[in-house]
């Protein structure tokens, strides 16, 4: 049943993505025209094209690398290839479904199926996360602290729910530091909150509720004292994932200078890209629809010309949208089809 559940939320999300996507067409053909169209294209650079493609694939090979030096740390005989397998797997299932929630999940799956254990898989996949996270925000504090008054200039209401969402990420890291530091807090703290819902008539059965919350809090608080005792591995990935903030943030850069734009610094287009994430992250649609292509019209307006600000939004989906999806879609049938083999000779 959940099977089925699982499959008719994904037919459905990727049914909207198609919807999406013919409307983004129309929009376009109707807005810019079909000479327009062909014009911008016609004049494109192709290197800097290129360029777009290379750093998606710098992305996804870091990403890939962070997930293969936490699982060496557990096991010795993991391949890279395997990790890169997951990570695809992960880009996939993340860009059609909402908050990208579907991911992780899946990675789960995918190592189990590798033979980890289900707790080594879950122990895996959140160290990432908090790694990931904690340094998306260490970069856009920065960001923040050097263009947030430049670009609150420009579109001062974007930026107030780019604020907003910097915000909850942040409160989502301080907060797994804090169960990690000190769990009893988040606990006592926990039990009040949930008294206070189920008084209100909003939860019920708090005392459940409070068990399983502890189950996973305690569980959690022993994944972080792993943490402390991998200090090299979590360094290289803090290094490595800032690399991977920044080259998936310059994807917008190569997407500008590929219409033959200059003028406007790469530090000025991945400041600006890490402000549109950050709304981008908190979007309950699949691939953050509409939100994405919306946000980005907004802020990148300022820097693309009115003849390539339609054409830069298509072309930006699609290397960090379109194509993780078709990679992710080539990765999942190969593993699939492996699968199907291994359970044919046994």
């Amino acid at each position: 049943m959940k099977t089925k559940k699982s499959n008719l939320k994904n037919i459905i999300n990727i049914s909207f993505i198609f919807v999406l996507t013919i409307g983004i067409a129309i929009y376009m053909l109707k807005v810019d025209g079909i000479d327009n169209i062909v014009n911008v294209i016609k004049n494109v650079n192709i290197y800097w094209m290129f360029a777009g493609i290379a750093c998606m694939v710098m992305y996804w090979l870091i990403e890939s690398l962070n997930l293969y030096i936490i699982s060496k740390t557990m096991y010795k005989d993991q391949l890279f290839i395997n990790s890169f397998r997951v990570s695809m797997i992960g880009q996939l299932f993340n860009s059609i479904t909402p908050f990208s929630s579907g991911g992780q999940p899946m990675q789960a799956v995918s190592l189990v199926k590798e033979g980890k254990r289900i707790s080594d898989s879950a122990n895996i996949l959140l160290i990432k996360f908090i790694v990931y996270q904690g340094t998306l925000v260490l970069y856009t504090l920065v960001i923040i602290i050097f263009q947030f008054s430049y670009f609150k200039s420009l579109v001062s209401n974007f930026m107030n729910l780019a604020l907003v969402g910097f915000l909850v990420n942040f409160a989502v890291i301080v907060f797994l530091v804090l169960i990690g530091v000190n769990k009893n807090i988040v606990l006592n703290a926990s039990k009040i909150f949930f008294k206070l819902l189920a008084r209100i008539k909003i939860v019920k059965n708090p005392e459940e509720r409070m068990n399983k919350l502890e189950k996973s809090i305690d569980n959690f608080h022993a994944n972080f004292k792993m943490m402390k005792k991998q200090k090299m591995a979590i360094f290289e990935m803090v290094v490595l994932s800032l690399i991977q903030h920044t080259v998936f943030f310059s994807v917008t850069y190569m997407v500008y200078r590929a219409f033959g734009l200059s003028g406007v610094s790469l530090f000025k287009i991945i400041s600006a890209q890490s402000f549109l994430s950050m709304v981008m992250a908190f979007v309950p649609i699949p691939g953050a629809g509409i939100a994405a292509e919306g946000g980005f019209l907004i802020i990148f307006k300022n820097f693309f010309t009115p003849q390539t600000i339609n054409m830069g939004i298509l072309f930006w989906r699609l290397y960090t949208f379109y194509l993780p999806i078709i990679i992710g879609s080539i990765v999942m049938i190969m593993v699939r089809r492996r699968e199907k083999v291994s359970e044919e000779i046994k």
